[in-house]
């Protein structure tokens, strides 16, 4: 049959092709949500994130993600095997440009991309207004901006659980088996990130079990989460496997979950208080169902499901930290905003609303500035490892002998090898890189007895020490560190009055007797 030709007599004909609906644009009111704290939380990342000092942590980033991709994968079958993923992006990133700004920078985009998930997702469960509160109270919480601006995994990691919730709110509405699918990615990936992420789906059954899902659903979500969890096995297995790397972590008690509260809903009271307040509105007056999901039944499980269930096995497993927690924080700006939203809804016109919404988290964020503000000065972590580098470089002189006590404070080196240039390492074995090691493997007391014996009388010996552990009882616990200080005693003396005490650590000077 011709194109041009008519359908026979007697039969219907066919009807034209319906182009498919188009996708509806975004409302303006709805971009703004997402944007507005994507904005103001990359602002609040990219100042002072130049602190002028890697801490312990940043260390460990900087120096594995420099080596060969062949070294990363010889020193994570040894250790840090859950933060391989990162590593593994953090070498593209260093591969550009290795410092310490370079090293923020994914972490200060994530924050940002954060920030505008959980407004994009309080504008898709309530309304925009919410949204924007949300995300912006996100973005003004000092504990986000201290983990913006840290070279570690956990930013990354609470993108990927609000990007994850997001697809999950989407699926659960239009469940097209591709949504699912990239929701269990999404899931796998964040989880690969951190394995302690998974926790998050434990949250979003919650979340479909108040929601009251039909089965159909259950059965996707199922097969989605299964096949998360069968891709993270293997990286637990082998992590399962390293666990003496955190065995420092001590059990958790009130005192830690307060603190994990704190760090959530706001440290400084009146922000604590207001946040709390707020929450316990959203949940025993919910605003009324606008999808499948209610904000509520997101917001909530996701703030208190996996620290519940981490803190609880951690009474028999010490694995709490609060940063291991951080992807679950956004639940708590979501359920303030919600809150707000039912008490400011009282207020007429919607402008007003919307107002004193965003200027109550601009209040909240006047609060906490001098938090703000610690979180950009170098004190803020653990340890600061450049002034400890810098007192090295002014002090030695090439073909002096360096030592490290503990072996660990070689990470000073490593970082900032400049201020150790022509220095001689006196118990370097083999190096990390060799070694498939975060320091290195050191020489035994024998070898470090014959190596200062060589020296000459009067040479001198740099002691780079890590001021919070040298003389404690964990130190004199440890065989190989006993040994090489009385070794340093027998044939040198300390030289009085030449040592430089910074923040964490030492410089001091020994002469060969």
């Amino acid at each position: 049959m011709g194109l041009t030709e008519q359908a026979p007599p007697g039969t219907a004909a066919p009807e034209a092709a319906q182009p498919p609906p188009a996708r509806a644009r975004p409302a303006p009111a709805a971009v703004l949500a997402a944007a507005v704290p994507a904005a103001a939380m990359l602002l609040l990342g990219l100042w002072g994130l130049d602190r002028g000092t890697m801490w312990r942590d940043e260390s460990a980033t900087f120096q594995v993600a420099r080596r060969s991709l062949p070294e990363m994968w010889h020193v994570l079958g040894t250790i840090d095997a859950v933060h391989g993923l990162y590593y593994l992006l953090m070498h593209a990133v260093l591969a550009v440009r290795a410092d310490e700004v370079a090293l923020r920078l994914p972490s200060v985009a994530a924050s940002a991309a954060t920030a505008a998930l959980v407004g994009a997702l309080g504008c898709r469960l309530a309304r925009p207004r919410t949204g924007l509160w949300a995300g912006l109270l996100y973005a003004a919480t000092p504990f986000v901006s201290h983990y913006a601006q840290e070279g570690r995994s956990y930013a990354l990691v609470a993108t990927g659980a609000a990007l994850a919730t997001w697809l999950l709110v989407r699926a659960v509405e239009h469940g097209s088996y591709g949504r699912w699918a990239g929701y269990g990615a999404v899931v796998a990936g964040t989880a690969l990130l951190h394995e302690f992420a998974v926790l998050l789906l434990a949250a979003h059954a919650v979340t479909l079990l108040l929601s009251r899902v039909p089965w159909r659903t259950w059965r996707r979500w199922g097969c989605a989460a299964a096949a998360a969890c069968l891709l993270l096995a293997p990286l637990a297995v082998v992590s399962r496997g390293q666990s003496a790397q955190v065995s420092w972590i001590r059990t958790p008690g009130l005192p830690e979950a307060k603190a994990l509260v704190k760090a959530f809903a706001g440290p400084e009271q009146p922000v604590l208080g207001a946040v709390l307040l707020l929450a316990a509105v959203a949940v025993l007056a919910p605003a009324p169902r606008r999808g499948a999901l209610s904000l509520t039944a997101v917001a909530l499980p996701w703030a208190l499901v996996p620290p519940v269930l981490l803190y609880a096995a951690a009474q028999y497993q010490p694995l709490f930290l609060d940063r291991y927690l951080l992807f679950c924080l956004a639940g708590v700006p979501l359920l303030a905003a919600a809150g707000a939203g039912r008490l400011l809804g009282l207020l007429p016109g919607r402008r007003v609303v919307t107002a004193a919404g965003a200027a109550a988290v601009l209040a909240a964020f006047a609060v906490q500035l001098p938090l703000q503000e610690h979180e950009r000065l170098p004190t803020s972590r653990g340890d600061e490892l450049a002034p400890v580098a810098s007192a090295a470089g002014r002090l030695a002189r090439p073909g002096d002998a360096v030592l490290f006590l503990p072996m660990y404070e070689r990470r000073v080196a490593l970082a900032y090898p400049r201020g150790f240039t022509g220095l001689h390492d006196l118990t370097l074995e083999r190096s990390p890189a060799a070694s498939g090691t975060l320091f290195g493997t050191e020489t035994g007391a024998g070898e470090l007895r014959d190596r200062l014996a060589r020296l000459p009388s009067g040479s001198r010996v740099w002691v780079v020490g890590d001021t919070n552990a040298v003389g404690t009882r964990w130190f004199r616990g440890q065989r190989a560190e006993r040994a090489k200080t009385a070794a340093l005693e027998e044939f040198c003396r300390e030289e009085t009055g030449a040592a430089v005490f910074v923040r964490g650590g030492s410089v001091s000077l020994y002469l060969r007797r």
